[in-house]
């Protein structure tokens, strides 16, 4: 089923305010926080270790606003979650026309980092065949877990070193949407230990990172890895006898 709101953050990643209508609010009478459903949106719902994005909803007739602290995902289509309010407060009305904004600084900051996170990936996989077993980020700083037995201290220093030459490099960064079939003849695209994707799903959106990296992935991403600038190893550790764990930051 095709969802009632557009969703432009899977095609735009740099497109940080939209002007919207509402088509549904839950108030939230169960849960307390109240869900926004517009005709369209900016906003990421999160998955794949992204976090969600936060923001504004300000309806154009009087300039009120609210505070968006997530979005997620509800039957395939993207609500807001509204920043409940202990006094019952005035909520937007089906109908209204809104301006969407993005708190940018926060994404801009996620889409650097999930790109060196693929960036790590693909130095990992392509000199040490290694499988990500899990991965996690935050703005400015992340993790990935891999199926790397001989993780050294020195290797994972030859690694930071690896991804910074390919970061510095400015390799253009690619999505795609491919056909399901057409997506799977691709080898190793997908790159977690357990295949994640739902059986039903037609469509594969992956990330490229031209001459590195190919994904199936649903993040957002800066458009060349000259955006990303350096990484910083902050710490690695073992999670078991094959399990180990790489901590990334952003520098600057």
């Amino acid at each position: 089923m095709t969802p009632r709101g557009e969703q432009i953050c899977y095609r735009d990643a740099y497109l940080g305010t939209v002007e919207a209508r509402v088509l549904e609010v839950d108030r939230g009478d169960g849960s307390g926080t109240p869900l926004v459903l517009l005709e369209r949106t900016v906003f990421y719902p999160g998955g794949g270790g992204q976090p969600p994005d936060r923001g504004t909803i300000l309806r154009t007739a009087d300039g009120r606003s609210w505070t968006v602290r997530a979005a997620r995902k509800v039957a395939g289509e993207i609500v807001h979650e509204l920043e409940p309010s202990a006094d019952g407060e005035e909520l937007p009305n089906a109908g209204d026309v809104v301006r969407v904004d993005l708190d940018w600084a926060r994404r801009y900051a996620l889409m650097r980092t999930h790109t060196a996170l693929h960036a790590l990936c693909g130095v990992v996989w392509r000199d040490y065949g290694a499988s990500v077993t899990g991965g996690n980020m935050e703005p400015g700083a992340g993790r990935m877990d891999f199926e790397f037995e001989r993780m050294t201290a020195d290797l994972v220093g030859e690694i930071e070193a690896k991804v910074n030459d390919e970061l510095a490099s400015g390799r253009e960064v690619r999505v795609n949407v491919l056909p399901r079939d057409e997506a799977f003849a691709i080898p190793d695209l997908i790159r977690t230990k357990v295949n994640l994707l739902p059986e039903g799903i037609e469509e594969i959106r992956t990330i490229e990172i031209v001459g590195l990296d190919l994904q199936a992935d649903g993040g957002t991403h800066v458009a060349n890895t000259d955006q990303v600038g350096r990484i910083v190893v902050t710490g690695y550790e073992s999670k078991g006898r094959i399990n180990k764990r790489i901590r990334i930051r952003l520098e600057g």
